[in-house]
């Protein structure tokens, strides 16, 4: 089979397409044929360096697919079930392995297997983020760094259908735009104006929570936009690795700040299940509305990582998988 590896960390010019042993499914566990991976900056950490990983690499957090294999003591699918399940780093290939467990049936005649692949990571960290790190309540203020980026739009959904009032920041008015469509109720360019000052302006006392994916660039603005016991959610590092951060900067407004994965919430399989069935709900009713930027053939996954790392997209960048 054909997978995606890199033999050193680096830029995306280390990403080859090669040809790997097909895996095999052992017990509990499924084969799954991969037809869409995402692509997320997590994948750009592993293969920069920023996070460690085994040598020689490989990437995919998310992929769907139809059941190739089963496992013995499997009873909850069948060859040709189409499922979505997280990787393990290794969704950049035609073949990979997962637990049954993890790995979820739905009906692409309900939701399509690219918008499944599109919300799958990014949906479960957006839902995870506003009912696990912070409880979004009615009329809450809600700031949502990198508003019109994949994340960030869903982020924006979710917070408005729990009725609260979200500001959103882009850095031009076409992503500006992207996130008005999404509900933000203001938009604040970053580039043009200073974030904290412009959500002061729109509410005196500041924002409840800060969901903030962009890390070094936009950490100082966001805990300055926070009002007293405001809760600092810091979940990416697009822009670099926040420095060390003094607790003592967090008394004078007795602020909560908080640095959480999604697998931390999605242990069991329980809470894996319970998260993703209520994504995969907003999106049947229509409350969540997932948008692929581009696809991206398998090949070509070096040419994904360039654009995203350029910040030149919106919404989920997805590789096709032949």
């Amino acid at each position: 089979m054909q997978a995606i590896r890199f033999e050193q960390t680096g830029g995306p010019e280390v990403l080859k397409l090669v040809d790997v042993p097909r895996p095999s499914a052992g017990p509990g566990q499924v084969v799954v044929r991969n037809h869409f991976a995402g692509v997320n900056f997590i994948d750009t950490y592993f293969r920069s360096g920023v996070y460690p990983t085994n040598l020689p690499g490989t990437l995919g957090q998310e992929a769907t697919g139809e059941v190739a294999e089963i496992g013995s003591g499997v009873s909850n699918l069948k060859v040709g079930d189409h499922v979505a399940y997280l990787g393990n780093q290794d969704t950049y290939a035609q073949y990979s392995v997962t637990l049954a467990s993890r790995a979820t049936k739905f009906d692409p005649q309900e939701i399509s297997m690219e918008c499944v692949a599109a919300v799958l990571l990014q949906g479960l960290t957006a839902h995870t983020l506003v009912t696990r790190s912070y409880k979004v309540q009615s009329n809450d203020w809600v700031l949502v760094q990198a508003g019109a980026g994949g994340t960030g739009r869903l982020l924006i959904q979710i917070c408005k259908h729990l009725d609260a009032r979200v500001i959103a920041t882009t850095s031009n008015e076409a992503k500006a735009e992207i996130a008005r469509q999404a509900g933000a109720d203001h938009v604040i360019n970053y580039t043009e104006e200073s974030v904290p000052d412009a959500v002061h302006r729109i509410v005196s006392e500041g924002v409840h929570v800060v969901y903030d994916g962009v890390g070094k660039d936009t950490f100082a603005g966001s805990i300055a936009a926070l009002r007293r016991e405001g809760s600092m959610v810091s979940f990416g590092n697009a822009s670099g690795t926040v420095p060390p951060v003094r607790l003592f900067d967090l008394t004078e407004k007795n602020l909560c700040l908080l640095r959480p994965k999604l697998y931390g919430y999605i242990v069991t399989d329980d809470e894996y299940q319970r998260h993703l069935n209520a994504v995969f709900d907003l999106v049947k009713c229509g409350k969540l509305d997932v948008q692929v930027f581009k696809t991206y053939e398998l090949k070509d996954a070096a040419q994904a990582h360039i654009d995203l790392e350029a910040r030149k997209t919106t919404g989920k960048l997805l590789i096709y998988i032949p």
